[in-house]
């Protein structure tokens, strides 16, 4: 039996920025909450799609040929294959849905690549 998730309280624990942490797994998908600030790498993921849900304040997605605004309530699918950047002027919180696979940089190791995501 599963237990209650408070997205309110999950993001209070998390204080830094880009660092995935995992809150659930189903059907060898896992939901992450993130907190972004700042403009993050350019990266893409060959075999995997990624869904952006925004908890609170906003960011823009930035793909090679166009931007996309999203606020507190939007869901974006950036689909396989597809180059993006991430870029938050301000705190914003983010839902991810993505498969268990999923490294957070993509194709782009640095030193923000998270190998192993903490869970809270």
């Amino acid at each position: 039996m599963s237990d209650r998730i408070s997205l309110d309280e999950k993001f209070a624990a998390i204080t830094d920025h880009w660092n995935p942490r995992v809150i659930a797994e189903l059907n060898g998908q896992q939901v992450k909450l993130v907190r972004l600030q700042g403009a993050f790498d350019w990266h893409s993921h060959a075999d995997e799609d990624e869904l952006f849900f925004v908890h609170r304040g906003e960011f823009t997605m930035e793909f090679r040929d166009r931007a996309l605004l999203l606020r507190a309530g939007d869901v974006l699918v950036v689909p396989r294959g597809v180059e993006h950047r991430p870029v938050a002027t301000q705190d914003c919180e983010v839902m991810l849905f993505e498969p268990a696979s999923t490294l957070n940089t993509g194709d782009a190791i640095s030193e923000r690549t998270r190998h192993v995501l903490e869970r809270i």
